[in-house]
């Protein structure tokens, strides 16, 4: 990962993001950034994301990440390589009480329409974070109050949260101006802090940002920033070989082997790939047909095979990019296969990640060698997330980041596996899993609260709602003239004030 330098009279750069072009096909021979477009280091730069917007932009979505990684909005910290956090539009902040926290605002800091961030901007979007309908993530099993005084923002909970900080790293917490609130939308366009400007979105298929000219972290030496979204990895990796694009996110590991050593970047990640099994109804309602389908997978074929070795074999639900999962004890306990004896399930998964459909069709292989009839269904994300949080397929393929918003463990486990977590798809409801995952929301940061996210960990392995089967690489592509693009494994930055092309 190539961390963002920021200016010495800064104590941090903050996480910026930035907005995307208004276009329609590939990205025009004339445009800004193209062959005879400015000098050297103010070029634009032309980007290739996989997964298009799903919530127009709405940083109360997943959406958020998109932001993050163009760096046109803000959160009050970030954290850095080691999951602390670090000031953003804070400058400070310090525990109030067991359950208060009290944060102050930069000063100096102006908003894309112009008007100055304010302690009440920070209440307006984290209090409209928390009556969204359903809520970020990250805010699964936590509610907050929010308060200002002058230029500080004290945050309460009601009960106490040692990682409150963390938690607001999370680009669902991004802070944006009054103007973005208005209506039952937020709308992005115009509202961040960030390096750079978001100007225009064109539905699902492009968007547009401009250089943030005072931007209160440094100017950022890119002119501007015109994205295309485009979820077939095959023409991602196209656009880069072509010289259509200058980045392109999630190289399939198929393509990666296409493109010029130079132009590839691959970084241990944590994002694992995981199987889940419905445990609420189905034929995996049953606990000894989940064991025996976690007897019948073998992940290492699709290691080698699918992946191309560019990828971990899983022990756990958290990989290698997490140095203290290797510490964890695993399953405990175990449950006595039983003869599928024909019993059919399907599979559900989707196509924005070009690996995954291939994964499918193997999985589907190891579970009919084992006794299951198994029928597959696949589409884009965007039309089959919602058939997926609601129980309608008896097992799902998901390649679910592992430390996406607070940078812990604890938050991504409580949304995929509490009896109320937003991301539910095993649909389990688990009083055992439940309570281990209390006690890691609970514990203080440090050597406990690991070893309490490993026992959470074992709890849910012991359930055979999940079977992690291997834990993936960020394979970036990058032109040979592009400089300082972010590699990052949390996913929340690529383009940064010191990306530029050459």
């Amino acid at each position: 990962m190539n961390p963002m330098r920021c200016p010495k009279s800064l104590p941090v750069v903050s996480v910026a993001l930035a907005s995307t072009l208004l276009m329609t096909g590939c990205f025009a021979s004339g445009a800004p950034g193209a062959s005879g477009g400015p000098a050297s280091g103010d070029k634009r730069i032309r980007v290739v994301m996989m997964q298009p917007p799903r919530s127009g932009l709405s940083p109360l979505s997943d959406d958020a990440f998109k932001l993050s990684r163009w760096s046109t909005a803000e959160t009050l910290v970030v954290l850095d390589a080691n999951g602390d956090p670090r000031p953003a539009l804070a400058e400070k902040w310090e525990r109030a009480g067991d359950r208060s926290w009290t944060f102050t605002v930069r000063d100096g800091v102006t908003f894309h329409d112009g008007t100055e961030l304010t302690a009440k901007d920070v209440v307006r979007s984290l209090t409209a974070a928390t009556r969204a309908a359903p809520k970020p993530r990250i805010l699964d099993g936590v509610d907050l109050t929010v308060t200002a005084d002058g230029d500080t923002v004290t945050v309460t909970t009601a009960g106490e949260d040692p990682l409150l900080p963390q938690r607001l790293s999370s680009p669902q917490l991004a802070v944006l101006a009054a103007k973005a609130y208005r209506g039952r939308t937020v709308n992005p366009i115009g509202a961040g802090t960030g390096a750079f400007v978001l100007k225009k979105v064109n539905g699902t298929s492009a968007a547009t940002l401009d250089r943030n000219e005072n931007y209160w972290g440094g100017t950022a030496k890119a002119a501007g920033i015109d994205v295309r979204f485009v979820p077939d990895g095959t023409a991602r990796a196209a656009a880069l070989r072509s010289g259509e694009a200058d980045i392109v996110e999630s190289v399939p590991v198929s393509q990666a082997s296409l493109l010029d050593e130079d132009q590839i970047t691959e970084v241990p990640m944590p994002r694992t790939n995981t199987l889940y099994l419905n445990t609420a109804r189905g034929t995996f309602k049953d606990p000894s047909l989940r064991a025996a389908a976690r007897a019948a997978i073998d992940p290492k074929p699709l290691v080698d095979g699918i992946y191309e070795g560019r990828a971990d074999v899983a022990e756990g639900l958290l990989g290698p990019a997490i140095p203290w999962a290797k510490e964890r004890a695993g399953r405990t306990r175990d449950v006595k296969a039983e003869d599928p004896r024909g019993k059919t399930v399907t599979i559900g998964t989707f196509t924005d990640r070009a690996e995954l459909p291939e994964v499918a069709a193997a999985l589907q292989q190891q579970l009919r060698k084992a006794g299951f009839t198994v029928k597959l269904e696949i589409r884009e994300y965007a039309n089959i997330e919602s058939d997926a949080l609601a129980g309608k397929f008896d097992a799902f393929i998901l390649s679910r980041a592992t430390v996406l918003d607070s940078g812990d463990p604890a938050a991504y486990m409580y949304s995929d596996f509490a009896s109320d977590g937003s991301f539910n798809i095993s649909q389990l409801a688990d009083t055992s899993v439940d309570k281990a995952l209390q006690k890691a929301g609970s514990t203080t940061s440090g050597e406990a609260r690991r070893k309490a996210v490993l026992d959470a960990e074992t709890a849910v392995l012991n359930t055979d709602a999940a079977i992690p089967m291997l834990h993936e690489r960020v394979v970036q592509g990058d032109a040979t003239d592009v400089v300082d693009s972010a590699k990052d494994p949390r996913e929340r930055l690529l383009v940064t004030v010191d990306t530029y092309i050459k």
